[in-house]
């Protein structure tokens, strides 16, 4: 089974961070076993702010593989920039399920709630023309600090999450399932990220949880994913 992490900050993390894509994939060895599957896709890297590129590969742990760390995420990149190469690395790569966890860059910057959710849509479509049978698992946004103080900008965030949540309802099929994650339980900004956006560890898990949660309960695949609801290790 090949896994593809589409994401935007909080997906492919800064230089020194574990990511929650660490955090699934020794979910996945540990439940599924390495031979039962792979984590695929074009890029490898973390963002260096210092850089202000995507050129590090100073993840926290070293023993992470190199070939599990590939991902398709993109600081500022959201739906608006995955729908476009969606297919094509669907494809080239040969992809089996998507984690995906986009769009509050969507809304902050490129596009508001409605057309964010057009191209979910075309994102969608893309990856099944590359391979009809693909699987899907979509997480909503998680409001960060922005929409505590922006009211307009929370509004739109829970209008996306209400249209992302119609739109898997809507083009869910037996062939190609579509599932719509949970928010993490518990998740606090103030403990899970480091500022107010991105995941810090605890907010790694609960990543990490909520995909897999979705998986094992509608899927079969993995296992539970034991996230304390109060205190988590730091690695």
């Amino acid at each position: 089974m090949r896994f593809l992490f589409v994401g935007d900050s909080m997906t492919i993390g800064c230089a020194g961070d574990h990511t929650w894509r660490y955090r699934m994939w020794r979910h996945l060895d540990a439940t599924l076993g390495a031979d039962r599957f792979s984590v695929v896709g074009p890029r490898t890297a973390l963002y260096d702010t210092s850089a202000g590129a995507p050129v590090s590969e100073e993840y926290a742990d070293p023993a992470f593989p190199a070939e599990a760390r590939r991902h398709l995420a993109g600081w500022g990149e959201g739906w608006f920039h995955m729908a476009p190469v969606i297919g094509e690395t669907v494809a080239e790569h040969r992809v089996d399920v998507l984690l995906v966890s986009l769009g509050l860059i969507d809304l902050g910057f490129y596009t508001n709630s409605d057309q964010t959710a057009a191209n979910v849509r075309r994102f969608i479509a893309g990856a099944r023309a590359a391979a009809p049978a693909v699987r899907m698992v979509l997480l909503p946004v998680i409001p960060n600090v922005r929409a505590r103080d922006d009211e307009p900008f929370a509004v739109e965030c829970d209008r996306f999450n209400e249209l992302l949540a119609k739109t898997v309802a809507d083009l869910d099929t037996p062939a190609s399932p579509l599932l719509l994650a949970s928010a993490p339980e518990g998740y606090r900004l103030d403990r899970d990220t480091y500022d107010g956006t991105h995941p810090g560890p605890s907010g790694e898990h609960r990543l990490a949880g909520a995909f897999a949660a979705a998986m094992h309960q509608a899927w079969g695949i993995g296992g539970p994913y034991p996230v304390p609801e109060d205190r988590l290790p730091a690695d």
